[in-house]
């Protein structure tokens, strides 16, 4: 079947992928992308999402190469070629470094940082030709600080940051710009797998005391995505409470 016409008016239309948006962040963000009228995809390792209406849902292990080329050829037949990437695919294994395997280690960067190298790598190639294209990383603020326990899991969201950077210097003559988000403690299904104690101390270290919400970190990735944005790229923007400014 033929593709649809992108509309490319700047108000709405675009085809979005979310890769991992089948819950938290990745969720939030679809939705978001999908109330104000684009095209939205969100990726799962099973294919399967909970209250996923009006999204269309496709198989996707970024740790495959293969999987990644299916998925994205999926969207483009169903949706028409990428223009707008949210990278959030991402796992944890935590772990103080003595206690830590080295796929421990290998697997999160493997998942986090060439995950979203081989989802970005694919899809830019749609934008190149379009001459128009957003990617938004969501990093984390224990990349921006690191975090005992989670070695692994820094380095990768550290990682994503000179990715970005590099890829929007590759490819700003082509109107694609390269961003990354860096959320703080959020109030999703791992945060609330914490003890009460837990979810008190994190709340202590944010300067204004609360958790954030799924959505205020989808608004943040939504305005990088959007037309307004179209001047920032290379960026690092922190939705973490003033968490990182130490």
């Amino acid at each position: 079947m033929s593709a649809p016409t992108p509309d490319h008016d700047g108000a709405a239309g675009r085809v979005v992928l979310v890769t991992g948006g089948n819950r938290g962040i990745g969720l939030a963000t679809a939705k978001r992308f999908q109330a104000a009228g684009h095209r939205v995809a969100i990726t799962s390792r099973s294919g399967h999402a909970d209250d996923a209406a009006g999204l269309t849902v496709v198989t996707c292990d970024v740790t495959d190469g293969d999987s990644v080329d299916s998925a994205v050829d999926a969207v483009e037949e169903a949706l028409g070629p990428v223009e707008i990437l949210v990278s959030n695919a991402g796992i944890t294994r935590d772990g103080l470094v003595l206690r830590m395997k080295d796929e421990d280690f290998t697997d999160v960067l493997d998942a986090n940082l060439t995950g979203g190298f081989r989802v970005a790598r694919r899809v830019v190639k749609g934008m190149m030709r379009a001459r128009f294209g957003r990617i938004v990383f969501v990093s984390s603020v224990v990349g921006l600080g690191g975090q005992a326990g989670q070695a692994n899991y820094a380095a990768s969201k550290a990682g994503l940051i000179g990715l970005a950077r590099s890829l929007a210097k590759e490819f700003a003559s082509r109107n694609i710009t390269v961003n990354v988000v860096a959320p703080g403690p959020i109030e999703t299904d791992m945060m609330a797998a914490l003890t009460d104690d837990q979810r008190a101390a994190m709340r202590s270290m944010v300067p204004l005391g609360r958790l954030g919400a799924t959505d205020e970190i989808s608004a943040a990735i939504a305005f990088l995505a959007s037309e307004e944005a179209g001047y920032i790229t290379g960026t690092v923007l922190p939705v973490d409470g003033g968490l990182s400014m130490g």
